[in-house]
C-alpha cells in the first residue's frame, strides 16, 4: 500500500469511525480467514486449531515454559510404555448434555489412529499401541515404546463417543466440553459461539482485507482483532484513543517452503542462495515495524529443545550468486521459480519484496496468489515449487516429524516438500527414543544444526502477536502462539 493510499484510507477511517454503530451484546472478533475444520482431528490451519481449542477440552495443555501440564486429567507413568490418566471433574459434560468418560478419550484417539481415516494427526500418535478403558474415568494408553514426551501429544479435542460412531459432522457442527458451545455457523465467514460461564456470545467473522477489517473496527461491526494487520495501520491505531493496542513477543515460525522434488530448489546450493538473498533485518525493521526476531529453526530459542546457539542466516548477496554459479545458473540462464501465497495485502507485500530481493542476485520469481482456501489446498496436496507460510503454536519437538521426518509425507504427517534424510530420521528416532530430557535437547539441537545446512525451508522470522479492542473492552490476554484464549476472559465494560 502506497503512502497515498494509506493516508485516504485513515481519512475514510476518521470519518466513518465518527458515525460508529451503537455497542452490541453480541462481542465480535474480526478474522483473517474463517475456520477451515471444526473437527479437531483433521484440523491443522491456525484459525480451526485455536476455534477447536475453545470448544473443545484436551487431555493435556501447555504451560508458559512449554511444559506438559494437565487438562482434562492427571497421569502416571506406571511403566515404560503405559501411561495412566484419570479424568478430573472440569470439563466433563459435553454440550449436549452427556458426559465426558474414558470411553469418549478412547474413541476419538481410536479414529485418530485408523489408517482409514486420513487423520493428519496420526503420525505424531504412531507409537500407541493399545488404548485401554479401565473404568468410568479412567483410561490407559500402551505404547510401542517408551516415550518420555508422550503427555504432550495428547492435546486433540475430546469428541463424544456415540456422536463418532453416527459420523456426526463435527466439522460444521461441533459438540465439545469446551468453555464455548458452538452455537450456529449461518454463513460463510461468521460462526456464533456461547461462553458457557455467562452465556456471553461471540461472533467470530471473517473480514480477509486488513484495511477493510480495522473499518468495521471504528464502525463498532466488531469489537477486536488479534493480528494479522499492516504495520502501518498498528501504528496508526496506536495513536487512537478509542480504541486500545497490546502487543507480545510471538514463536508462530515464518518460513519458506520447498518442493525437494523439484529440479530447481531440490538444489540445496539454491536453497542457499535463496536463503542468503534475503534481508531479514531489512524487512523486519521497515516492512514488519519492527513486530518480529529474525528465525533460524522451527523451534524459538528459549524452547527446552531450542538452540541458542544457532547462527542466523547472514543476508550474502555474493554468497547467493557464488552458490547460483556453482548450480550452474547464470545472466544467460537463471534459475526461475514460481512462488506462491495468499492474496492477504502484508503477505503479497512481503512477497514481493522477497521477488525483488532474489532477482538481485540472478533468481527470476513469478509470483502468484490466491485465496486461502486455495492456496492451502495447493499446499496441502504438494501442488507447489516455492511458498511461504507459518508453523502456529508449536509446543512439541514431534514438529520435526510431523513435518520432517521421511515417514511423514501426506497423508501421514506434514512433509510437504518431501524432505528425505537419514540423518534427520536417525536424529528424530534417538530424540524421542531417549528418556532423558537433557540428552533429547542435544539430539533436537544437532537436527536443528543439520536442518539449518540442508534448508528444507529457509526459516525467516518470529512473528509477534497484538490485540486491538475498542476502548469498551477490557480483559483479552495475549498468549505468545497467538491463542484465542483471551475470549474466555474478555469483557464490555459497558452495556449496549
Amino acid at each position: 500500500m502506497t503512502g497515498a493510499r494509506v493516508w485516504l484510507a485513515f481519512v475514510a477511517f476518521s470519518i466513518l469511525a465518527g458515525c460508529a454503530d451503537a455497542p452490541s451484546s453480541v462481542l465480535r472478533l474480526g478474522l483473517k480467514s474463517q475456520p477451515i475444520t471444526l473437527d479437531p482431528r483433521y484440523a491443522t490451519d491456525a484459525a480451526s486449531t485455536r476455534v477447536n481449542r475453545l470448544v473443545y477440552r484436551q487431555l493435556v495443555d501447555f504451560d508458559q515454559h512449554f511444559k506438559p501440564v494437565p487438562a482434562l486429567g492427571t497421569w502416571q507413568r506406571v511403566a515404560p510404555t503405559v501411561y495412566r490418566f484419570e479424568l478430573g471433574a472440569d470439563g466433563r459434560e459435553f454440550h449436549d448434555g452427556t458426559r465426558l468418560a474414558a470411553g469418549d478419550v478412547k474413541a476419538t484417539y481410536d479414529y485418530v489412529l485408523d489408517p482409514q481415516r486420513a487423520s493428519p494427526h496420526r503420525g505424531s500418535l504412531r507409537h500407541i499401541e493399545r488404548i485401554d478403558v479401565l473404568d468410568e474415568d479412567t483410561v490407559e494408553f500402551t505404547l510401542s515404546t517408551p516415550d518420555p514426551l508422550f503427555p504432550g501429544r495428547l492435546v486433540i479435542g475430546i469428541l463424544p463417543a456415540a456422536l463418532i460412531a453416527q459420523n456426526h459432522p463435527f466439522n460444521r457442527a461441533p459438540i465439545g466440553s469446551g468453555p464455548f458451545a458452538f452455537r450456529e455457523w449461518p454463513e460463510e465467514g461468521r460462526l456464533v459461539l456461547e461462553r458457557i460461564a455467562d452465556r456471553q456470545r461471540f461472533e467470530l467473522i471473517e473480514v480477509p482485507n486488513p484495511t477493510v477489517r480495522v473499518l468495521k473496527l471504528l464502525r463498532g461491526e466488531i469489537d477486536l482483532l488479534q493480528s494479522d494487520l499492516l504495520p502501518e495501520l498498528i501504528t496508526w491505531l496506536e495513536g487512537r484513543e478509542d480504541v486500545n493496542v497490546t502487543k507480545i513477543n510471538g514463536t508462530n515460525f515464518a518460513y519458506l517452503g520447498f518442493n525437494l522434488r523439484d529440479p530447481v530448489v531440490g538444489d540445496e546450493r539454491v536453497r542457499g542462495a535463496i536463503a542468503h538473498a534475503i534481508d531479514r533485518d531489512q524487512i523486519i525493521r521497515y516492512v514488519m515495524g519492527a513486530t518480529a526476531r529474525p528465525a533460524n529453526a522451527i523451534l524459538p530459542p528459549e524452547h527446552w529443545a531450542g538452540a541458542p546457539e544457532l547462527p542466523l542466516i547472514p543476508f550474502e548477496p555474493e554468497t547467493a550468486r557464488r552458490l547460483l554459479r556453482e548450480a550452474g545458473y547464470g545472466e544467460r540462464n537463471p534459475a526461475r521459480i514460481v512462488y506462491k501465497t495468499s492474496t492477504d495485502p502484508f503477505r503479497v507485500r512481503l512477497a514481493t519484496i522477497i521477488q525483488d530481493q532474489l532477482a538481485q542476485v540472478g533468481i527470476s520469481v513469478e509470483l502468484r496468489t490466491y485465496d486461502w482456501d486455495t492456496f492451502y489446498g495447493d499446499i496441502k496436496a504438494g501442488r507447489f515449487q516455492v511458498y511461504s507460510l507459518a508453523w502456529v503454536g508449536i509446543k512439541m519437538p514431534d514438529i520435526f516429524r510431523y513435518a520432517l521426518h521421511s515417514e511423514s509425507v501426506p497423508p501421514a504427517g506434514a512433509n510437504r516438500g518431501r524432505f528425505q534424510s537419514a540423518t534427520a530420521d536417525r536424529l528424530i528416532d534417538l530424540a524421542e527414543a531417549t528418556e532423558d530430557l537433557g540428552a533429547q535437547a542435544s539430539l533436537y539441537r544437532e537436527l536443528e544444526h543439520h536442518l539449518l545446512e540442508r534448508l528444507p525451508y529457509v526459516p525467516l522470522w518470529y512473528e509477534d502477536h497484538y490485540v486491538i479492542a475498542r476502548a469498551d473492552i477490557e480483559g483479552y490476554t495475549l498468549a505468545p502462539d497467538g491463542n484465542y484464549d483471551g475470549l474466555m476472559t474478555v469483557r464490555r465494560t459497558r452495556e449496549p
